[in-house]
């Protein structure tokens, strides 16, 4: 006989959505399951039209099966599916993953409904119990319940099997920017309720303190018996069923199932409301009653009484209009793949709390469950997104009938299971999926079942940022250019919020102008922020030797974003894959390993939540930027960095401020007379333990500067020889390499896929020949003049150098000719003797700042072992910049090495490796560090951006044409 499942070939029939599945419920049944988490027999087949084999293995669910050593492994698209058919069709080699364990299911459970609970499977599932056929779920990214009573029997062991296709209709809608996988991603349960339970809960708990608990009952056993009720308690407060309720009893007598409703009303006194700088949470509790008071069933959740609305042009919570300070998260793990870990969840929320993030897009799926509980008990707005992305085929897709039923089946499961959590304030339709029928379809089942959140959809948005007939509630374009936000801001004619969905794509080193970005953000109504993209680099563990992902094995054999030896972070292409994105997927503001990239702190400093307004000769000006919390909780400590190397440190009293308010408190320090540059930095830290960070943790450094550099008094000629060659080079003791011009920079992946690095390339700027034109000598002082030719153009270079005290001051031009438009850098390159490896500045760090993305690093004393000024983008590329350095110096362990006083302040680079090592290899496996130090001083360094995706950097971040002019002394320590 034909199994059942398998004769619905639901892998390549849209309009089978599922078979056997129970509705989605709110009705959270974790706490009470049995998890059948752990190690499942396991094989893999070639299609799901392949007989079983004979061998099985092992596979740990949750777990994909392309992270655990099979022969499929993980592959990486952005745009494109990974194979050619058109929807709705899949390919004829489709893994297919067979599970199979034995289930003791508990004696007492006999005379209950059982229900086997599959969190996630990628892309298709079929449950057998028994050999029996139980149902089918097509859905990678929520769970899928099966009500087992008359498979199984309490006390006696039932064989579960689990069958997942990897590809199917279904995955044409599933065409998100990620690795895809196959397998078993999040937990397995098992649980049982009494027949008469609570069929689902729904709670509104507005900021007034009005409270609405509605339930619905259902009766496994048949019609609903008579004298149930429903009772519940608020953090042990009792609340009591509100009249009247009704029974709808369905007129069909073949249907066994009836449905009751009920509900609670109650109006909380004094409510302390939820919001994401302050998320209070209180206990419900919902019990279902028999007729003799006997509890049949109960629910608990932890709900937030906030409100949600659109005014005007304003997203409002409680009434309040806030900036929302997001980031794209996709669920990730560089061992595991799709399968993330309660406390995986957790220290991704918690570090992005601590860096100044207000809010979380679940791109491009709904989350595990625990992810919304976390939320709620950290403080994250939420926008939950439906699981569809068809990009390949979006158009074709978007008004296709075959596929209604999907889109409306993805967006109503997800808003029925997470309708109450506090945390989610706008509703998602989906991602990069074009705009049609389908998407209308489905706002409009959103709209009538949750009338209290706005629901946003950016294909929608894009037809029209102030269209009022389009399914977004929202304008949420994704990397608009900012000139173009600010203008339609400024139109008057805008009619929603504007809160880009995707900006500032984080692709290696990147994120240049977000601090211009907010700048306008702030200053501008109807402004109200956006989401960056995005958390993560999907860098997967891989081994050297084989190729394959470390898998479960590996955990713990990386650190600081840098692998083991024998091990690198794998992208697109690395496990063999003929269709890839390549680097791509390594686009987050955190390396695989959550070690946050230097934009994190950039990102932290742009969110302070107490800032300095300005400085008045009787003292520094700060301002609360909350939108709901004064500054109580937090604490500071006054630092003053002179430009004579001295910090002088005091503690800070912050003034209790509302939201919004400032005050001025006096100057902590008297500035000493002897002149001289003067900045004052508050570091302001946690006063006392938050849920999401221990007291002294520190939550932003704003800075003000008090006093400007006086003139650079040039030095004392004389004392010394200047030393050239033949080539005019400088010689000098500490010098393995004279300095020379440098215009290239090993390319940024913004370089590469904005079109830059190429047009450096067809320039030559990456292999200037250098002639000497002349070298003369007068008295103590040489002028060298060269010239650096590239396939088009000549740069006229010209160096004075000049024996001064203990030292050399250089003097330098450069004269780019007007064709070289936009170039990465003008200034000096060399290296140094090996030995040094300590770096002390004055100036913008500790961590690495470009011209467009400094705000984050404060002027001040900075120390760092060279080795540890490299940032290791996924990709290697141009990396270590400090900016603003006004002066530095190398030393070895013996104190002996050399000091770098600059004209101005100065972008600055030192790290072990040259622009060539890094273009010339994909990995850090394959770089070889040098022992010598690679030294770039900067006239002018060419800003970020984000043009891998998104706009480039802004003009006054370019480098131009023209004479460029910079000096520097070299003294010997």
């Amino acid at each position: 006989m034909t199994d059942p499942l398998f004769a619905l070939r639901p892998w390549e029939s849209p309009e089978v959505t599922s078979w056997g599945r129970l509705p989605m419920s709110a009705v959270d049944r974790r706490p009470d399951a049995v998890s059948l988490d752990g190690d499942w027999r396991f094989q893999l087949l070639p299609s799901p039209d392949a007989p079983p084999a004979d061998v099985w293995s092992m596979a740990y669910v949750p777990g994909v099966w392309t992270m655990q050593d099979t022969d499929d492994l993980p592959q990486y698209t952005n745009v494109r599916m990974p194979y050619a058919e058109f929807p709705p069709l899949s390919p004829a080699d489709n893994p297919t993953g067979v599970y199979e364990r034995e289930v003791d299911v508990p004696a007492e459970w006999a005379g209950r409904r059982i229900v086997l609970q599959v969190g996630a499977a990628e892309s298709v599932l079929l449950v057998h119990v028994d050999g029996r056929p139980v149902g089918i779920s097509k859905d990678s990214h929520l769970a899928a319940d099966f009500d087992l009573s008359g498979v199984v029997r309490p006390g006696e062991p039932a064989a579960v099997r689990l069958t997942v296709v990897k590809w199917s209709d279904a995955s044409h809608i599933e065409d998100q920017d990620q690795w895809w996988h196959g397998g078993i991603s999040r937990a397995v349960l098992l649980y049982a309720t009494d027949p008469l339970h609570l069929a689902d809960v729904t709670v509104r708990a507005r900021y007034d303190g009005d409270l609405l608990v509605d339930c619905q009952v259902r009766n496994a056993g048949g019609a609903l018996p008579a004298g149930w009720y429903i009772s519940g308690d608020l953090d042990g407060q009792l609340l009591t069923q509100d009249g009247e309720f009704d029974r709808f009893n369905a007129e069909d007598d073949r249907v066994s199932d009836f449905l009751g409703e009920a509900r609670i009303r109650a109006s909380v006194p004094e409510v302390r409301t939820w919001n994401a700088e302050t998320p209070e949470l209180y206990g419900l509790t919902v019990r279902l009653h028999r007729a003799d008071g006997t509890v049949a069933d109960m629910s608990y959740r932890r709900i937030g009484f906030r409100d949600v609305e659109i005014v005007g042009r304003d997203l409002l919570v409680n009434g309040e209009r806030m900036f929302i300070r997001g980031v794209n998260r996709h669920d990730f793990h560089p061992l595991t793949g799709r399968t993330v870990s309660y406390d995986d969840m957790r220290a991704d929320l918690v570090l992005l709390k601590r860096f100044g993030f207000n809010a979380v897009r679940t791109s491009h799926y709904p989350n595990d469950p625990a992810l919304y509980d976390l939320a709620d008990e950290l403080g994250l707005y939420v926008v939950d997104e439906a699981d569809i992305e068809s990009h390949d085929h979006a158009h074709e897709i978007a008004d296709d009938p075959r596929y209604l039923n999907a889109f409306v089946d993805r967006v109503s499961r997800m808003v029925l299971r997470d309708k109450n959590h506090p945390s989610i304030i706008v509703w998602s339709l989906g991602n990069e999926s074009d705009y049609g029928a389908n998407h209308d379809a489905a706002a409009g089942w959103v709209r009538r079942h949750d009338p209290t959140r706005p629901i946003q959809y950016e294909g929608a948005a894009k037809r029209g940022w102030a269209d009022p007939g389009l399914a977004s509630d929202i304008a949420c374009p994704m990397y608009a250019p900012l000139e173009d936000c600010v203008a339609h801001a400024l139109s008057g004619e805008q009619t929603k919020p504007l809160i880009q969905c995707e900006y500032s794509h984080a692709m290696g080193n990147s994120n240049g102008t977000l601090a211009d970005h907010w700048a306008a953000i702030e200053s501008t109504p109807g402004l109200q922020g956006g989401f960056i993209w995005e958390f993560w680099d999907h860098g997967i563990l891989q081994r050297v030797s084989d190729g394959r992902p470390t898998g479960r094995a590996g955990a713990g054999l990386y650190d600081n974003g840098v692998t083991a030896p024998g091990q690198r972070w794998a992208y697109g292409g690395d496990f063999g894959e003929a269709i890839h994105d390549g680097a791509f997927i390594a686009d987050g503001v955190v390396f695989p390993d959550r070690t946050p990239k230097p934009v994190m702190f950039e990102h932290r400093e742009i969110a302070a939540p107490v800032r300095i307004e300005c400085f008045r000769h009787e003292g520094i000006v700060l301002g609360n930027h909350q939108h709901f919390r004064g500054l109580e909780w937090l604490s500071g400590t006054w630092e003053l960095a002179l430009a004579d190397g001295r910090t002088l440190i005091a503690p800070a009293e912050l003034p209790a401020l509302r939201p919004g308010e400032t005050a001025a408190v006096p100057l902590p320090f008297a500035l000493p007379e002897d002149g001289g540059e003067a900045w004052l930095t508050l570091r302001v830290t946690t006063a006392e333990d938050q849920v999401w960070a221990p007291r002294g943790t520190e939550v932003c450094a704003p800075q003000v500067r008090l006093r400007a550099a006086t003139p650079v008094t040039p030095p004392v000629v004389g004392g010394g020889r200047v030393e050239v060659d033949g080539e005019g080079l400088l010689l000098h003791p500490l010098l393995a390499l004279a300095p020379t011009l440098s215009l290239w920079r090993a390319p940024t992946d913004n370089d590469e896929l904005g079109g830059m690095a190429a047009r450096w390339r067809t320039w030559g700027l990456d292999s200037l020949v250098r002639k000497v034109v002349s070298v003369r000598r007068d008295g103590e002082r040489v002028t060298t003049v060269a010239e650096y030719a590239g396939a088009v153009g000549v740069v006229r270079h010209c160096q004075v150098f000049t024996p001064v005290g203990g030292g050399v001051r250089v003097e330098e031009s450069a004269e780019l000719p007007e064709e070289f438009d936009d170039v990465a850098r003008v200034g000096t390159v060399f290296e140094t003797v090996p030995g040094l490896d300590l770096l002390e500045w004055f100036g913008r760090g500790p961590w690495e700042s470009y011209p467009d993305r400094s705000t984050g690093a404060p002027v001040g004393h900075h120390s760092v072992p060279v080795d540890e000024l490299f940032t290791p983008y996924l990709r290697p590329q141009e990396s270590g910049g400090r900016h603003g350095v006004r002066r530095f110096t190398l030393s070895a362990p013996d104190a002996t090495g050399l000091t770098v006083e600059l004209d101005e302040p100065r972008q600055v680079s030192v790290t072990r490796h040259r622009a060539e090592d890094l273009t010339a290899v994909r990995h850090h496996d394959e770089l070889v560090p040098r022992a010598s130090c690679v030294v770039h001083l900067d006239a002018a360094h060419r800003g970020l951006g984000t043009a891998s995706c998104g706009p480039d950097t802004t003009p006054q971040y370019l480098v131009a044409p023209g004479v460029h002019r910079w000096s520097w002394t070299l003294r010997v320590l």
